[in-house]
């Protein structure tokens, strides 16, 4: 919903480049968080019972994922347009909000030293 107000910015008038750059990284990091949770869930499907022990790698790294991409789409967009959006526009100040709480709940660099330990307990397996 964030990276929304990008398009909708658009639909009032031409983005120049650096917006129109600002989107497209957002697209990106969207895509890719959007490839990781349909990754995790054919993997989930598969493994119903977690036989495999990945459960808790694998939703580690999708939380971070989600982390990241909301974190970056929150700087992009704000980048792109500015404050106009926050101050003129109070559905797309709730999304930035709810987000932000979302992002304050994550444990940063704590999480990612988990993932680490875990890498290393299990192989990279990249």
């Amino acid at each position: 919903g964030v990276a929304r107000a990008l398009v909708a910015a658009a639909d009032r008038h031409p983005l120049d480049d650096h917006a129109l750059a600002h989107l497209g990284a957002a697209d990106v990091v969207l895509h890719g968080c959007r490839a990781a949770l349909d990754a995790a869930a054919g993997e989930i499907d598969a493994d119903p019972v977690d036989s495999r022990g990945a459960g808790e790698r694998r939703a580690a790294r999708v939380r971070a994922l989600a982390e990241q991409a909301a974190t970056e789409v929150m700087a992009r967009v704000g980048r792109a347009l500015g404050a106009g959006p926050l101050a003129q526009d109070g559905r797309h100040s709730r999304r930035v909000a709810d987000l932000t709480v979302f992002v304050r709940q994550s444990h940063a660099e704590r999480d990612l030293a988990r993932i680490g330990a875990l890498v290393l307990a299990g192989g990279a397996g990249w």
